[in-house]
């Protein structure tokens, strides 16, 4: 029977594990490939600068302390990808998840908004790769093009910048060349990138001071907007604060899962690569945070190149070149990091049909998605070459978070189902004997109460995977209150009126609730190479972190969201709900399905003694 619109709308992507690692992509990645991809996505040239900016102005000394709650909060997003890395070892990251789990349209919605990150990730990347190039050779690029191709258009950049486009090209071409090939360079430039962060720490705790750390009061009022000195100068809140920048810090080791499809034994590497490179990431952000908070005041510290001047400040400014060297290399990863995974989004989207298939088209030689790698690179080179992207960069935060939302919501949904229709594997044995418990008849109101806080089968059932899932859409709804409650009304909380913090507790409690429901129901136990720990409370902070940053994003962010998701609209119920790999396969199983009724009829109108001579032939 055809597909109603709204069965369209979240049919789930069909899986045979029993072929998964099919693929017309290269398998040549390692364990160490990924994880030098992961440090090199997110340990960019930020590290040299993010952790001065947020003590000066936001945190003071206490930044180590927003570090290392901005990398907790990263690494329950970090886990929850490694199971969906572990169960489904397909290129695509979030979006292929997604699309297995909560079906096609919150699928696209993630692809397309995946697309969006890596695109402006890209062009932002390659602008700053420009301008701190064309500072070391005293803005001879800014002069040159000003002076002979100045734009004076709003919302455009002052000229347009030749060098970050040339910049993209030449990485698209080294990308699209092998995926081992431009592997070898990322590891070489993350190498170089963690050597300069040990030698910045290192060199850097010679000259700590733990005075620094204690700065008094009055000393601290002398300066401009230094705070109240301390270790926490700007109080806690200013160290919650700066958690939430530090936290975009981390943003980047998504890059490993789109690699399902071209590293060897991807249910083992891509958990390991995340979770390795995540703590790694984690050491050098609080290593240099603590050395530079330690070296010099924090209220000195210089807003753009706050490490090279620290080193200057207590003696030491030959280390400025060695930075400088680590910058250019930490650039250059992230931008390879940036760049990477963008085709891979594209090729598996293409591949499911949800957008243009010509994309997933593979270069026989090189073994890569070689039209989306070119297309990809061509689109971000001419962003970064034409536009202002201060007031894009924004956008990016709004895809990786929906993702890593999207993600932890999976966790939670998927941990919990019998074993789905959408997969197809050999497990070695029957299926579980839920038998009775499926529960498709309706139940009483008493019943099904009790069914929430003392299921009676020990699996995962039909109602029991409902029951989940239903409590995660409202967990994310409920979250989204709270959220909206904790922005908007944050004067008032931390001001203690009594009316805004009751509504915060009654809040909670609602969200208490189905959290504890999700507790009580039989976890699938399927055995998995990497499993969260914690469910469903790991998954369910994760949800409410990344919930809480979205609802702190500008308004004229979200405005410039609602029209991209407009576009991508458009292509998909123009082109992707018709030609999906999954529309499809619901035609061809309709079509079978009516042969197969037919079939029988014609059986059922034959007389009964054809029936029996046929019956006797074949028992001879």
């Amino acid at each position: 029977m055809p597909q109603t619109f709204v069965q369209r709308l979240i049919r789930k992507k069909f899986i045979d594990l029993r072929v998964v690692e099919e693929t017309k992509l290269s398998r040549c990645l390692s364990t160490l490939d990924l994880t030098a991809l992961g440090i090199g996505s997110t340990l960019g040239a930020g590290i040299y600068v993010v952790a001065g900016q947020v003590a000066k102005t936001v945190a003071g000394p206490s930044v180590v302390l927003s570090f290392v709650i901005a990398a907790i909060a990263s690494i329950f997003a970090g886990l929850c990808y490694a199971e969906f890395g572990a169960r489904v070892p397909k290129t695509g990251s979030a979006y292929v998840y997604s699309y297995y789990t909560v079906g096609e349209l919150w699928a696209f919605i993630i692809g397309w908004n995946l697309i969006l990150e890596y695109v402006i990730g890209t062009a932002s990347v390659a602008r700053a790769w420009s301008a701190y190039f064309d500072s070391l050779i005293n803005k001879v690029i800014q002069h040159t093009f000003n002076d002979t191709m100045h734009m004076d258009i709003p919302g455009l950049s002052e000229y347009p910048d030749l060098f970050a486009l040339g910049i993209t090209l030449l990485l698209s071409v080294v990308l699209a060349i092998g995926v081992k090939e431009s592997s070898m360079v990322n590891n070489l430039f993350t190498a170089v990138n963690l050597l300069v962060v040990l030698y910045v720490c290192i060199t850097g705790a010679f000259k700590a001071d733990s005075k620094n750390w204690t700065i008094s009061e009055d000393q601290a009022h002398k300066e401009n907007q230094a705070g109240d000195g301390g270790f926490f100068p700007f109080g806690v809140s200013g160290m919650l604060s700066g958690a939430a920048t530090c936290f975009y810090a981390f943003v980047g080791f998504d890059a490993i899962a789109t690699t399902g499809e071209e590293v060897k034994n991807p249910q083992k590497a891509i958990p390991i690569s995340i979770v390795i490179s995540l703590i790694a990431i984690a050491f050098a952000y609080c290593g240099i945070s603590t050395v530079i908070t330690l070296m010099i005041p924090y209220y000195t510290m210089d807003h753009d190149a706050p490490l090279p001047l620290a080193f200057e400040a207590v003696g030491w400014p030959v280390a400025k070149y060695v930075i400088t060297v680590g910058a250019l290399c930490g650039l250059s990863t992230s931008l390879l990091g940036a760049m990477f995974p963008m085709p891979r989004v594209i090729y598996a989207m293409a591949s499911d049909g949800l957008i243009f298939r010509f994309l997933s088209r593979v270069n026989e030689r090189t073994k890569t998605p070689f039209i989306a790698t070119v297309v990809s690179g061509i689109l971000s080179g001419v962003m970064a070459m034409m536009f202002d992207l201060k007031e894009l960069v924004d956008m990016m935060s709004i895809g990786t978070l929906m993702a890593y939302t999207i993600v932890a919501a999976c966790v939670l949904i998927l941990r919990y189902q019998p074993d789905s229709p959408t997969v197809v594997e050999d497990m070695g044995m029957g299926a579980l004997d839920t038998g009775p418990w499926q529960y498709d008849a309706p139940l009483s109101g008493s019943r099904l109460f009790f069914e929430l806080f003392v299921p009676s089968c020990r699996y995962p059932t039909k109602l029991s995977g409902q029951i989940v899932s239903h409590c995660t859409l409202l967990i994310g709804f409920v979250i989204t209150i709270l959220s909206a409650v904790f922005v908007f009304e944050q004067d008032f909380i931390t001001a203690g009126h009594w009316w805004a913090v009751i509504q915060v507790v009654i809040i909670g409690l609602v969200l208490v609730v189905p959290i504890i429901v999700i507790a009580r129901q039989p976890q699938n136990k399927k055995t998995v190479t990497f499993l969260v720990p914690g469910v469903p409370y790991i998954p369910a902070l994760s949800m409410i972190i990344n919930i809480y940053l979205m609802m702190k994003l500008s308004y004229q962010t979200w405005i410039r969201f609602g029209v991209w998701m407009f576009i991508g609209f458009l292509i998909y119920f123009g082109y992707g709900i018709r030609h999906s790999s999954e529309e499809a396969r619901s035609r061809n199983t309709s079509i079978n399905a009516i042969i197969l009724t037919d079939s029988e009829t014609e059986t059922e109108r034959q007389p009964l003694s054809r029936q029996n001579e046929k019956s006797t032939l074949l028992k001879n």
